[in-house]
């Protein structure tokens, strides 16, 4: 390396691979409130974010834990759920009069049918508008849970009918 070369470090969470600061950047100069969906080992994390120069403000915050009150005693990371999940928080949503989002995944891959375009997809169907393509949700037979069983499919139906109430 020369002797007065000037090299600057970039952030740790850009090199990390954690963040994406253009994406990042994009998302919060649209004005527009984040639709946040997470997936950990356990469970499905939705929450509806709103950007704010101290630090962004979560106006949201639905787990798919939250749904065992509901009656929902199965997984709490699978596709069903991860739906269901995203069906209370749009409902959440609606409360608080949000009606649209910008749904962000984080660093998460973007794969067709998977438990994150399953959220989505229950976020939308609860009514808030989030800009999409419908072709990223998995098929309506893995949403109810008919690839798990008929007891999941029945307990599915359940659950969705409690909370549109």
């Amino acid at each position: 390396m020369a002797e007065n070369a000037i090299y600057r470090v970039k952030m740790r969470r850009r090199r990390e691979g954690k963040t994406d600061y253009r994406k990042r950047l994009a998302l919060l100069k649209s004005g527009i409130p984040r639709a946040v969906v997470r997936k950990t080992n356990s469970r499905i994390i939705v929450q509806i974010v709103e950007y704010r120069e101290d630090g962004d403000r979560i106006l949201v915050n639905v787990t798919s834990d939250m749904l065992k009150k509901h009656g929902w005693n199965r997984s709490y990371k699978s596709i069903p759920a991860a739906y269901l999940t995203g069906y209370l928080a749009g409902k959440e949503a609606l409360k608080k009069n949000i009606d649209e989002a910008v749904l962000d995944i984080g660093r998460h891959p973007a794969i067709e049918g998977s438990k994150l375009f399953a959220a989505l997809k229950g976020l939308v169907d609860a009514g808030v508008e989030i800009p999409h393509s419908e072709e990223v949700y998995p098929s309506d037979e893995r949403i109810a849970g008919k690839h798990i069983g008929e007891d999941v499919e029945k307990m599915f139906n359940e659950v969705k009918s409690k909370l549109e109430v």
